[in-house]
């Protein structure tokens, strides 16, 4: 049986309280051999890491992203939601999270967030971070505004990207390769085995999400997906392990 990416949903979500460094942490070590995360910016520029526009469900603060800056960012609580034992979790930036898997060979999946909300120049600021922490063959560019992954590939050949969707795109494969991406990030009842092997006959690569019940991760490998999106990475490596053994 060829790998599998083990890609942790916003870290060991299921575990901790998503995208915080002690869901990145944990994923690593559950068994992930990735880390798919949320990119957004705050006012001033900072490139943080919360799946949500707005800062209400994670941290309590009734106002977007966008509107505050990253020192006023960095002093809210992202982990008393999720439970006591994580009180004072912060949003974590992109730097932090390099900083954690960059001496590692985990994969990083960077999901721009810049479809509710437009944020001016964060693919250029997504590349440079990537391209300075020498990323660069590590890291995939993931979104659902697929011109956003078109530009990223204007501007950086050299990092992969991968369309994010939902059901019922026709011939995933061949839209996707228009714009250079090389993974479909599907919505995992949109997969089946005759996709699969359409798309590694072109070369494209299957990355469904989130994938989180055994037998649904079991009938995704047997239909040969490059790796699966879960929230709990030691689900998705046990399995694994049963099938290799």
């Amino acid at each position: 049986m060829k790998a599998v990416l083990n890609i942790a949903h916003r870290g060991a979500s299921g575990y901790c309280p998503e995208n915080t460094m002690a869901a990145f942490e944990r994923c690593i070590e559950l068994g992930a051999t990735a880390i798919e995360t949320d990119v957004q910016m705050t006012a001033d520029g900072r490139l943080v890491l919360i799946h949500d526009e707005s800062l209400q469900r994670t941290t309590g603060l009734p106002k977007l992203v966008k509107d505050v800056t990253g020192d006023e960012l960095w002093e809210l609580d992202a982990g008393s939601w999720f439970s006591p034992a994580f009180k004072g979790e912060r949003v974590p930036t992109l730097e932090d999270l390099f900083e954690l898997v960059k001496s590692r060979s985990l994969q990083v999946n960077l999901e721009l967030k810049n479809g509710v909300v437009q944020y001016p120049g964060i693919e250029e600021a997504v590349i440079e971070a990537t391209r300075r922490f020498g990323m660069s063959d590590r890291v995939i560019l993931s979104s659902f505004n697929h011109y956003s992954l078109a530009h990223c590939k204007r501007l950086a050949p050299e990092i992969r990207t991968g369309i994010l969707y939902m059901e019922g795109l026709y011939e995933p494969w061949e839209y996707a390769a228009r714009f250079g991406a090389s993974a479909l990030h599907a919505y995992h009842y949109a997969v089946i085995p005759e996709w699969v092997s359409q798309a590694a006959a072109r070369g494209m690569a299957y990355h469904p999400f989130t994938v989180n019940e055994p037998a649904e991760m079991r009938r995704l490998i047997q239909a040969g997906v490059a790796g699966i999106i879960t929230d709990y990475p030691d689900r998705l490596a046990e399995l694994l392990k049963t099938m290799e053994d």
